[in-house]
């Protein structure tokens, strides 16, 4: 994990490994547990066994005090810049700040408490003023920038020239070029937004805390036993046995919405859901959105960008708010056209029950449902019968298997320490050399204080330029535990999530870079590999030896795959549009002239209404509670980045389909090893997916892929 700032650090020091052994010796002098190198087995791994929350603050605060220390010894190095002493010095830098980081990670997305945010509170602002001490070193910034004139001459290898110029930009981008007020405004906007983005991020986990909708037993009409289960053990978790808890995440929303036969309840479920950091309470978020946008604005107009957007893309594939936006509506009118078809076909499933309604936003899972058994017999609840989490799990591991020759091995219980006892933890080795490549943690349940969703990261990333760092990758979703004995049945739809997340984990596994800030990525590119892993789950060896049945062990029948492939575009209207109108959202409202009177509430339904969203979907992320964009800068401007991402995944799908070997093809394989994964952002992406395909992506396989008809013109 890592805090806005930090992604900036990461591009700019790495802080992955130790200092070179002639540097001065900053390690700070504590036996903070926290700052400590990784002991144990593996090369080291962190401590989660012993974690003490009182060590945070003073180890973030020691952390960064000696990261400066380091930082002002490399500025004020009286030789002249080179590529050793400059560069390398950085990526060699903040070792023991990163390792605090590791920790602060856990309790941030994981193990969330009430104190853990008190610290976070008060370490926000110090912590843009440590980035902003870095980027705004103008002597660091000197030795950096006469480093980059130089590189043409000074015989680097290209992965050096790349890191070189990935430096320079981070700090250019950043503020490093200003002087006076204009620098002592930059600063103080970071620090300022360091603050209102965690603000942002503690108000939506209070509200998905604190919102739990209560079941009894006459309320339970359409759901599934395991569901029931699951909720009867969340009620019990939180005091209340006997009833039922429907809590206030998506994997227990969705399901809920699609299969339950009280339609008030479902009301009920939705607005509690979509209302996350908008009750106009402490918890709501439209005065701090409205201030992060002006801030946002304002600062990249101190380095002369007309707005947020056209700098944030200047680096990344698309390049151009246009051209992201170009894509995305070349997309849009076929999406929302579908969705009109699809309330066509559900409306009249509920006239011929009889039910007596409209189709409203809280309807469209239950009556789509209907529909999918209507049009393909095709029964969600009777497929995730044949998904397993126990199985699921393994079946990743023959892909990455097949694909990467990775073998993963369950590590001895008590081998390596865990953050909680339902996390897991296995060895990842070479099949044909035996050589260990990494550790992988598998974090799979919900759990109060974890926050929703899904997602990947590292504990530590792979380098040489010190000697091998072997990957220590983690996997982390929120699936309802079901009973005990009972096994975890998911969704078709967590399915491919589950899939899509350990394609994060094997990017950062299968890397090969040398220096520490090569394994970072561009977003609008990293997402396109672990989008492409998702097309692994329906291949045949995956189907029948992983996809069996909970109760009979039966593979799945190919009766119900043929079902599953026949429906593969059923919905889209739906799944794109709702994806598609957070995508326009953030990035429209990252192109406005001006934030002096902005009420987000209003501009998101003012937007939606110009756009002709169709009034019976909603966005899959509302703008109070899109953490993607207003909890940190990551993906603020680029949630496009996951269409962008699609348009790669469905081309180079296409590439596995038409080879001799199918999705296993050997020599299609190693070259997406080769130049997609092991690469990471040592190479251009797009240089890097021309090298994969021998051509540019196009859009014709996205719009094939979901069933749309291809505007013209358009390849």
């Amino acid at each position: 994990m890592r805090l806005p700032f930090l992604a900036l650090l990461a591009a700019l020091a790495g802080c992955s490994a130790a200092p070179p052994a002639d540097a001065p010796d900053m390690t700070p002098q504590t036996d903070n547990l926290l700052l400590a190198e990784y002991a144990g087995p593996y090369g080291g791994v962190p401590a989660f066994d012993r974690m003490d929350l009182d060590l945070l603050e003073p180890a973030i605060e020691a952390g960064m005090a000696a990261h400066l220390a380091e930082i002002d010894a490399i500025a004020g190095n009286p030789a002249a810049p080179t590529f050793q002493n400059t560069i390398v010095a950085m990526e060699a830098a903040g070792k023991p700040l990163d390792n605090a980081f590791t920790y602060y990670g856990i309790w941030s997305s994981n193990l969330s408490s009430p104190e853990f945010r008190e610290i976070q509170g008060r370490l926000a602002p110090k912590l843009s003023e440590y980035g902003t001490a870095i980027t705004q070193n103008a002597a660091l910034f000197d030795r950096v920038r006469a480093v980059y004139d130089a590189r043409a001459t000074l015989g680097l290898a290209p992965d050096e020239v790349r890191l070189v110029e990935l430096v320079y930009d981070g700090f250019a981008r950043n503020g490093a070029t200003l002087t006076g007020a204009a620098k002592e405004r930059y600063a103080a906007i970071d620090k300022r937004l360091a603050e209102l983005y965690t603000d942002f991020g503690n108000h939506v986990l209070a509200d998905e805390e604190g919102y739990v909708t209560y079941l009894d037993d006459s309320q339970l009409s359409g759901l599934s036993d395991s569901y029931i289960a699951a909720a009867a053990a969340a009620a019990e978790e939180r005091g209340r046995p006997g009833a039922y808890a429907v809590t206030n995440s998506r994997s227990s929303m969705d399901p809920f919405l699609t299969y339950s036969d009280e339609r008030d309840l479902r009301e009920t479920v939705w607005r509690t859901y979509y209302s996350r950091g908008d009750n106009g309470d402490e918890n709501d978020n439209n005065a701090i959105i409205a201030e992060i946008l002006q801030l946002r604005d304002e600062r990249v107009g101190l380095l002369g960008y007309d707005d947020y957007a056209t700098w944030r893309l200047e680096d990344r594939m698309a390049k151009t708010p246009e051209r992201a936006m170009d894509l995305m509506l070349n997309v849009w009118p076929a999406a929302i056209a579908r969705v009109a078809e699809e309330v066509a076909d559900m409306q009249a499933v509920a006239d011929a029950r009889g039910d007596g309604i409209t189709i409203e936003t809280w309807d469209y899972r239950y009556y789509a449902e209907k529909v999918r058994l209507d049009r393909y017999a095709l029964d969600s609840d009777e497929v995730k019968q044949y998904l397993q989490l126990d199985n699921l799990v393994p079946a990743m591991f023959y892909v990455a298997g097949e694909l990467f020759g990775f073998e993963f091995s369950p590590v001895a219980e008590g081998t390596v320490p865990v953050f909680h006892p339902d996390v897991t933890v296995y060895e990842v080795t070479d099949r044909e050399s035996g050589d260990f490549v990494g550790l992988w943690y598998l974090d799979p349940f919900a759990r109060r204080g974890k926050r929703s969703g899904a997602w990947a990261t590292t504990y530590r990333s792979h380098t040489t330029f010190e000697g091998p760092k072997t990957v220590l990758a983690s996997n982390n979703s929120n699936f309802v535990k079901g009973a005990p004995g009972e096994p975890v049945l998911i969704s078709f739809d967590d399915a491919e999530t589950l899939f899509h997340e350990f394609g994060h984990a094997l990017h950062f596994l299968a890397s090969d870079v040398t220096y520490p800030t090569l394994n970072g990525g561009v977003r609008d590119y990293t997402e396109f590999q672990s989008q492409l892993l998702e097309r692994w789950l329906l291949t045949d060896p995956v189907i029948d030896t992983y996809l069996v049945h909970a109760e009979t062990g039966e593979p799945m029948p190919d009766e119900l795959v043929a079902k599953i492939k026949r429906a593969a575009t059923f919905n889209q209207g739906f799944s794109t549009a709702e994806y598609l109108a957070s995508a326009l959202i953030d990035l429209k409202l990252h192109t406005l002239d001006d934030y002096s009177d902005l009420d987000p509430d209003a501009f998101e339904r003012e937007t939606l209404a110009e756009l002709g969203m169709p009034s019976e979907i909603v966005m899959r992320h509302r703008t109070p509670h899109f953490g993607h964009v207003f909890s940190g800068e990551g993906y603020a401007t680029g949630y496009y980045g996951y269409l962008w991402a699609d348009v790669l995944t469905s081309d180079a799908a296409e590439a596995f389909a038409e080879a001799p070997g199918g999705f296993y093809d050997p020599e299609v394989s190693a070259r997406l090893v080769e130049y997609l994964f092991a690469p990471r952002n040592a190479i251009d992406p797009a240089e890097a997916y021309r090298l994969f395909r021998g051509r540019d992506a196009g859009i014709a396989p996205l719009m094939r892929d979901r069933g749309f008809p291809i505007p013209e013109g358009v390849e």
